[in-house]
């Protein structure tokens, strides 16, 4: 069965329906989750927080690491942020911590979306004549082809009365549409921003806060404790293949290829949050040198044991035999074999 949802079709199947169901499921039981999981949740909150600036920044062409953003984040009152990449990171961070603090005070209005794209843009100093406002020039998606010709990938809506228009519409439908499941509100609202591009530049990385504002809006509050920007950073190829799948139908098109993603998304980060819940219970167990460890390899995926020794400061005959026991007990995974194995949760 295929839906009309504000200006697109949407195909409706058992697929689709199962996708939401699942999450739902999910977010069913997180009361009691959230209540028991207190201080873990507390600890994956910042780390997430690490992960997501780092993945959206990067999406869009940083090149900085989680563990340079964490040093930054850390240190964001006394940094020179000289770069383009630490600014970009920096305003990502306000925008987030903003949106951590006061989700529930954010209004989906045009106002509220300007003031969250200031704050976005607000330590970047080539974005300073445009930042919080809609765009002036057209901005139409390009790629660099391996000849060096720019092609375009597709084409978003004109700046001026257009803009003005699109952004009008979207923001009146998903105030007045209390008939469309919120998940599958979230995934289009996302959607059509990103197609929009009402702004120059920053456009991505606040389609990914505002998909974040609406889900926590709409009760889904799990997702500020795992990264859903990572999720996608991860599934890259899969992102803009399922958007450019869409957009590419324009106007009218049918987002079930996007919606389906967002949703794949959503599932697998709740599959991940739940891994991250049960290990922190079987930490719990653990001494304090090997939660040392699991701490370190969370934040440093792709660590040998030399490097876990060195930063730890702990022998590496010792860090070698709890790296095998941490293996044996399935709370940390080991990769390859002799000089190059490295670990991961």
């Amino acid at each position: 069965m295929v839906n009309r949802v504000h200006s697109f079709l949407l195909t409706t199947d058992w697929k689709l329906i199962n996708a939401i169901s699942k999450v739902d499921r999910f977010d069913a039981s997180w009361g009691a989750i959230e209540k028991r999981e207190g201080k873990s949740l507390k600890q994956l909150k910042a780390i997430a927080t690490v992960r997501s600036v780092g993945a959206s920044t990067r999406i869009e062409g940083s090149s900085m690491t989680d563990d340079e953003v964490e040093v930054l984040i850390r240190n964001i009152s006394i940094s020179k942020l000289e770069d383009r990449d630490s600014q970009e990171v920096a305003g990502y961070f306000s925008a987030l911590d903003l949106i951590s603090g006061s989700y529930s005070s954010i209004e989906i209005s045009e106002t509220s979306i300007k003031s969250l794209h200031n704050t976005l843009l607000r330590y970047s100093i080539k974005d300073e004549w445009h930042r919080g406002n809609y765009k002036q020039l057209s901005n139409a998606v390009e790629a660099t082809g391996v000849d060096g010709k720019k092609q375009i990938v597709f084409k978003t809506t004109e700046p001026g009365i257009e803009t003005e228009n699109a952004m009008r519409l979207l923001i009146e439908w998903v105030h007045a549409d209390k008939e469309t499941h919120p998940l599958i509100k979230a995934a289009i609202f996302s959607y059509d921003f990103v197609s929009i591009h009402p702004f120059q530049d920053g456009n991505g990385r606040l389609s990914r806060l505002l998909a974040t504002v609406l889900l926590l809006k709409y009760g889904y509050t799990w997702v500020q404790y795992i990264s859903l920007e990572h999720e996608i950073e991860n599934r890259k190829a899969e992102y803009y293949r399922s958007l450019l799948e869409c957009q590419q139908q324009r106007p009218g098109e049918n987002v079930y290829s996007w919606v389906m993603f967002f949703l794949s998304a959503l599932n697998n980060i709740q599959e991940q949050l739940l891994k991250k819940l049960e290990a922190r219970s079987t930490e719990a167990t653990l001494s304090p040198r090997d939660k040392a460890i699991i701490v370190f390899i969370e934040s440093h995926p792709g660590s040998k044991s030399g490097a876990i020794s060195k930063k730890l400061d702990i022998p590496l005959p010792t860090i070698k035999r709890i790296l095998a026991e941490l293996v044996s007990k399935k709370l940390i995974i080991k990769h390859g074999t002799g000089p190059g194995t490295t670990y991961s949760l």
